[in-house]
Parts: C-alpha cells; sequence; structure tokens
C-alpha cells in the first residue's frame, strides 16, 4: 500500500475516533490529510471504502509488528498441556486487538455497529474469523489426541464467543475504572480444560 493510502486511513480513523464514524466525511478526510477532494477520490470511491480497507491494513499491520503467525499444528503432541496451548492462543489474540491502533478501530467499529452497516459486517468478519481459526485449532488438538470434542465445531463456537465476550467485558471494566479480573480469562480456559482434556495421553 502507498504512503498516500497510509496518510487517508490514518486521517479517517483519526477523525472517526474525535466526532465519530457517521460524522466523518470525504471533505474532512482530504482537508486532514492536506489533499483536495478530487485527489482522495483517486484513492478510494467512498469513506466505507477507506474503512473497509483501514480492517485488513490495521488487522495485518498488527500481526506483522507482533510477529504473529498461524499455529504449528505440526508442533502439537499429546504431552502438550491443553491449558497451556488456549492461554498461548487467546494471549496472541488479546495482544493483537490491544494493540493501540486496532484498539482505537474497534472502539469506533463498535460504537457504530448498530447503525452503520459497514461497521457492523466488520465486525462480523472479525468474529467469524476468530470461530474459523478456533476450529482449525480444535480439529488439530483432536486429532493429536490433546482434547476430545463430542461436536468440534459446536466446542469451538462456544469457546470463541466466551473469549469474545470475556474480551470485551474486560475492556468495558478498563474504559469505566473499574477493577479488572485478571483471572476471568484464566478461570475459563482451566473449567473448560476440566471438561475436553483427553486424560489418559497417548504416548
Amino acid at each position: 500500500m502507498n504512503n498516500r493510502k497510509n496518510e487517508i486511513i490514518k486521517a479517517t480513523l483519526e477523525l472517526a475516533a474525535e466526532n465519530g464514524l457517521g460524522t466523518v466525511s470525504m471533505q474532512q478526510i482530504a482537508d486532514r490529510v492536506g489533499i483536495t477532494k478530487a485527489s482522495l477520490y483517486n484513492h478510494f470511491s467512498s469513506r466505507d471504502e477507506i474503512v473497509e480497507e483501514m480492517y485488513e491494513v490495521l488487522r495485518n499491520a498488527t500481526k506483522e509488528k507482533a510477529a504473529i503467525s498461524g499455529i504449528d499444528y505440526d508442533g502439537l503432541n499429546a504431552g502438550t498441556s491443553l491449558k497451556d496451548i488456549l492461554l498461548g492462543s487467546v494471549n496472541v489474540y488479546r495482544n493483537m486487538v490491544n494493540n493501540p491502533d486496532m484498539f482505537l478501530f474497534y472502539k469506533v467499529i463498535m460504537s457504530e455497529r448498530s447503525i452503520n452497516s459497514v461497521a457492523a459486517e466488520i465486525m462480523v468478519r472479525e468474529t467469524e474469523t476468530m470461530i474459523n481459526a478456533t476450529k482449525s485449532l480444535f480439529y488439530a488438538l483432536s486429532v493429536k489426541g490433546i482434547a476430545s470434542f463430542k461436536d468440534v465445531d459446536t466446542a469451538a463456537f462456544s469457546f470463541a464467543m466466551t473469549v469474545h465476550a470475556i474480551l470485551d467485558y474486560e475492556s468495558d471494566l478498563k474504559f469505566a475504572g473499574l477493577t479488572e479480573n485478571k483471572k476471568m480469562m484464566k478461570d475459563f480456559i482451566e473449567e473448560f480444560c476440566s471438561n475436553y482434556e483427553v486424560k489418559e495421553k497417548r504416548k
């Protein structure tokens, strides 16, 4: 992506954080970047297109900056602790969404999702990405004999959605200046493992 597009995305995010995404116009974005409105349209056809690309750019940049890569499924073995695997995967995701730019983006999108279809679609995509990644992990855990699920898809869905809800709750507590329950995620994962971890693991 060229530098001008990055400038446009950054300016849009700043304006949305300051005033709300719904109030941001293409003219305001152009003014913030220091270009004409016509020049802005050479890069993006609409504000919604900017927001959609913003999601992809920020998510990819955050993953690269944090050196986040996919889970090494081949490296999993039956002697690996399910708790360690799940805590590790959740911490990777937590670090990504807590990246300053990504956190600001989600703050904007979540405030707009009930009134802006593009914001709602982005939240759906992010949730589905999380669910699908969890399904892939859980299928690997089943094959490797680390965990046993009666229904892998349902277990993955319930785990991903609960993690999603806990992360949102943690964020709300932090933003409200209230005491955070730092054990909440750990306690949930421990309870989850007590139900699904294979006790007699293959050697």
